[in-house]
């Protein structure tokens, strides 16, 4: 097998105040920007960054993070992820999440973007401690066209695996075919260009949080969604809409509220431009 087309792995740990990466390594196409503190708790923000610019036919992607016990990181992308035709084949991109006791990661790309012809695969295992808290979101939106038809893309498939104290949490596939349904049909995104989740796996995931999410959620009147909870505990939230800032807004919505409810801080501002 050929190497990857972008590797990236970091280890992250506490460090008097601060969390700061004891361990990097990145090849290829895959790498990160300088690391920044946004706020005042210690959490440390890493962009990752493709300078090829998106993903090709046959590209593949490994992502390695490793929080210690009491790291904080949020990880983020520098743009949205694009991936062009892949006439015959796909781009793959594999990711590995590893949270010891008391840490606490959020994983907050921007969209995934897939233009006509394009399959994309993406296979992430997430292993927490049992006192670990993990947040992670995913907007996938269909590519232009030069027709201006929508679902021109060929095969989506994302799998996550999430592993909580050595006991399978969740295992979520998501499988989007638009050559094999009628777009416009009932059960392909029920008509709807756009579609998220958020999963939040955290002790102090309760029917009072779940209850105030649904209703953030039902404020949200472009978006339809569904409330998930997990026996982690946590929950997941799977949206539809037909705009990607719509979105954003709804999830960034949600995570300034467990903020505001687990840190007392004010939301973070991710905009790159």
């Amino acid at each position: 097998m050929n190497p990857p087309t972008g590797e990236l792995a970091l280890t992250l740990a506490p460090r008097g105040p601060r969390t700061v990466a004891v361990a990097q390594r990145h090849a290829g196409t895959l790498q990160t920007l300088r690391p920044v503190y946004l706020d005042d708790t210690g959490q440390v923000c890493y962009h990752i960054v493709n300078p090829g610019g998106a993903c090709l036919q046959g590209d593949r992607y490994t992502i390695d993070v490793d929080l210690e016990s009491g790291a904080r990181a949020l990880l983020t992308t520098q743009s949205a992820t694009k991936v062009y035709r892949t006439p015959g084949g796909h781009a793959h991109q594999e990711m590995r999440l590893r949270l010891g006791p008391g840490a606490s990661l959020e994983y907050v790309p921007d969209q995934l973007i897939l233009y006509r012809e394009a399959t994309y695969r993406q296979n992430c295992v997430v292993e927490l401690d049992e006192t670990a808290s993990l947040l992670m979101t995913e907007i996938v939106t269909p590519g232009w066209s030069p027709d201006g038809a929508r679902f021109r893309y060929d095969e989506l498939r994302l799998r996550t695996e999430i592993h909580r104290g050595g006991d399978v949490l969740a295992v979520d596939n998501v499988l989007v075919e638009p050559g094999a349904a009628d777009p416009s049909g009932i059960g392909f995104l029920e008509g709807r260009s756009h579609f998220g989740s958020l999963t939040v796996v955290d002790p102090r995931v309760d029917d009072a949080l779940l209850d105030r999410i649904h209703d953030v959620a039902e404020a949200a009147g472009g978006v339809r969604s569904g409330l998930t909870a997990l026996a982690g505990p946590g929950l997941v939230l799977r949206c539809l809409g037909d705009d990607t800032d719509e979105l954003t807004a709804l999830f960034g919505a949600i995570i300034a509220e467990l903020r505001a409810r687990w840190t007392g801080q004010a939301p973070l501002n991710l905009r790159k431009y």
